[in-house]
Formats: C-alpha cells, structure tokens, sequence
C-alpha cells in the first residue's frame, strides 16, 4: 500500500509542477520537506495539495481521508513535514477506514 500511496502524492505533485515556474523535485521523494522553513509550500499552496492528494487517495482507494483534520494539524512530528511523513499518515487514515494494503 505504500508503494501505491506515493504513487497518488508523487501523481499531484507532477500535476502542480504543470503549473509552477519552479518546478517541485521528485527525485528523492520521501524526504521532501511540504511545509515549514525549508519546505516547498506555503500554507495555501499545501492546503491546495493536500486537496489534491486527497481527490487522487479516493480515486486510487475508493476511500474518503481528511489530510487536513484536526488530527493531522494537532501532531506532534507534522505529517507534513516529509512526503514520507504524509505517506505513514495516509496510511493510518485508510487502515482506520477499512482499506487494507
């Protein structure tokens, strides 16, 4: 399941990178900071993506997740901190609504 969640994150990030002058790397994926000092988004642009990715989650898994609940903002370590970060959430939020890898 894993390997298929970072399909759908790394598909939105192509998608914004459609759209960006400065383009979003993809090499080295899971260590790519979203959000905070060194991050790739500012806080409209990620809630923009994290919107994306979540359209993209319930047409890969036919499952409905929420990146941006009030459990995903109140953690400790962010889930968006690292794209592997957001893939370890994902997964959590689809075992807890039935979707098995």
């Amino acid at each position: 399941m894993t390997e298929r969640i970072q399909n759908v994150v790394v598909a939105a990030l192509d998608e914004i990178n459609l759209t960006r002058e400065e383009k979003i790397p993809t090499d080295h994926v899971l260590d790519l900071c979203l959000y905070g000092d060194s991050g790739v988004f500012e806080s409209m642009y990620l809630v923009a993506f994290l919107s994306l990715v979540e359209e993209n989650i319930e047409d890969e898994f036919g499952a409905e997740v929420s990146l941006t609940s009030e459990k995903a903002v109140s953690r400790r370590v962010s889930p968006f901190s690292s794209v592997r970060r957001l893939i370890g959430f994902i997964e959590e939020e689809l075992q807890l609504v039935g979707v098995r890898g």
